[in-house]
Formats: C-alpha cells, structure tokens, sequence
C-alpha cells in the first residue's frame, strides 16, 4: 500500500523492503539530525499489524515465544521472538497489551506467515488473532521532544522512539513535525546496534547472534518452542556468529549491497545485513561474521575495508562455570 506521505514535498520512495514509503524527502542528513537532536515522524507505515484478542491471549503468545508477557501490564511494550523447533527465529513480535486486544506490528509482508502459524496453535484456547494492516500503521517519533497527539493512537515505548499504531485513515503529519524518511530511521537503527530481522538475519539466525537474548528472550520462563537451543548456547555453548558493525572506507563511494560476503584474508567470513551513511559516522553497516573472527581484525566487503566495533561478543553464552571434581 502507497503511504499518503509519500505526496509531501521533495518525497522520494524507498525500495525493498520499504516500497511504499519515503525513503527522504529531500535532505536525508538533516532528516537524521532532526531525529537525533530533536523530534521528528518516521513514516513505517510499511510494516504489517495484528491484533489478538480473547481472554487466553497473554498466555498464549507466552507459551509461543521467547519472552514472558502472560503479566504484561496494559500499556507495556515488549519484543518477543517466534523461534523454529531448531531454535532458529522465524519471527520477531513488537507489541503492546491495551487491556482488550494485544498489538503487534513486523516487517513488511510477514503477517501471512505469522497469521498462518498462529491459526495453527489456537487449538481450543479463547483467541482471535487477525491481519489488520490494511486498516492499521506504523508511524515512528524520534526525538527528545514529547511525540505527537495522534487520535486513537496505541503507543509502543522500546526506548528507540515510540511507535504509533494508528488507523490507516488518519495518518497525516501534524502541524510543527518535521518528517523523516526511513533512511534517517536506517541510520540512527545501525548507528545503535539494533538488528532488524529480515534484513540482518537469514535462516540460521538464533537470537544469542543477534544480542536479542537482553531485549526479546526471558531465561527463567516456561517452555516454547526452540527453548533447547536457547538455554544450550546459553548455559554450554557459544553462537557460531556474532553482530558487529563495520565502519566502512569512506573514501568509497558505495555501499556494500543487502548479503553481500564479508571477507578476512580474501576468505568468506560473513555477510552484510543493512548498510547506510550516517550524518556523523559517516558509511557504516550492520554484519553477522563467525565468532571466530577476532575482534581487531580488518575486514573487506565489496572492495571496501572495513573496522570492527563489537555488538555481540565472542564469550557471548556459556555462562554455567563448570567445575571438576579434583582427584584426592
């Protein structure tokens, strides 16, 4: 669906995964420092919306997930992750408890996946999961500065901005906010270590890799899916890769593309997810290499050297010390 904002002054739209919103609207870098020194509005209005009501619904998605939200208080945000029985993450869940209805929103075009498994799990549980992002969006407000009063707006606070999930019908920029396309969003999410799925992860990806395990996975709760792998890395074991960002040659007037193969020593060590220029960092990307990489390693990717800056460490994981019993 075409975002209304896109008919705002100096628009230009995005392309995959973002098609449909404004990429900018005419000056990216002013766009980004109007996000990080003062108050703006991302339109994401990309992303798909559900909804799930009934009264099971808080145990329900905590039997299916990562984190425990059975005693969300209304009004709370949480991240949460879908994992497959491999502990893989399939899914990555935003969402907030308004007191009747749990609010979700993900990535574009997920909805149809995570609907489908959804449906698949109700079994005789009072729940009623539904795809409403052909009447709901996501709008995002960055900024010191309180976000905008939007009618019947359901608000979603992770400490990176606020969401908004508004109805489709009444997205608009308010009077006195500077609009910001999602570029400048790209690029203070990268500047902040902040993983996307989808982009930053691939069919492997367990959440130990990601730095998920504080933000969207909750140890000490009952079981779900894929919970071996989790607590194994955890309490064993080590990830096989771990997030850095790259600061990339700036002297390079490119930027290595979506999965494109990071390199140490001419040998393949990774891959990039996201990549942007920043207004202050200048080009910088997001990468999943192999643990073993070390970590003052210079890296290449496209052609273009690359620095390390640890995300996720190399010890991530193993944190039961394990003591032998000594021969007496």
């Amino acid at each position: 669906m075409r975002s209304p904002l896109l008919d705002l002054q100096g628009a230009v739209e995005a392309e995959f995964p973002d098609a449909g919103i404004a990429a900018h609207y005419g000056d990216p870098y002013a766009e980004q420092r109007a996000l990080a020194e003062g108050a703006g509005l991302v339109d994401r209005s990309d992303r798909d919306v559900i909804t799930i009501s009934g009264p099971d619904r808080l145990s329900w998605l905590n039997s299916l997930s990562t984190q425990r939200v059975d005693d969300l208080a209304p009004g709370m945000a949480a991240q949460t992750l879908i994992l497959s029985p491999h502990g893989h993450v399939e899914h990555q869940l935003f969402l907030v408890d308004d007191g009747t209805r749990t609010w979700i929103h993900v990535e574009p075009g997920e909805a149809v996946q995570l609907l489908e498994f959804l449906n698949s799990m109700r079994f005789m549980l009072r729940v009623e999961p539904a795809d409403v992002s052909a009447d709901y969006a996501v709008l995002t407000s960055i900024g010191t500065e309180s976000p905008p009063v939007l009618p019947g707006a359901v608000s979603l606070d992770f400490g990176f901005g606020i969401d908004l999930i508004v109805r489709r019908s009444a997205i608009g920029m308010p009077a006195g906010i500077r609009p910001a396309g999602i570029w400048a969003h790209e690029a203070l999410r990268i500047a902040g270590h902040r993983a996307r799925f989808g982009t930053d992860t691939d069919h492997r990806t367990i959440p130990h890799e990601m730095g998920w395990i504080e933000s969207a996975v909750h140890l000490n709760k009952g079981c779900y899916r894929g919970q071996e792998t989790v607590a194994r890395v955890h309490n064993l074991g080590h990830p096989p890769r771990r997030l850095v960002m790259l600061q990339l040659d700036g002297s390079a007037d490119v930027l290595p593309p979506h999965a494109e193969e990071v390199l140490l020593d001419g040998d393949k060590v990774g891959f990039v997810g996201s990549a942007v220029r920043h207004y202050e960092l200048g080009p910088i990307a997001l990468a999943l290499v192999k643990r073993t990489v070390p970590v003052t390693a210079t890296l290449q990717t496209a052609g273009i050297t690359a620095a390390q800056e640890v995300i996720v460490s190399p010890d991530a994981g193993a944190n039961v010390k394990i003591t032998l019993p000594r021969r007496r």
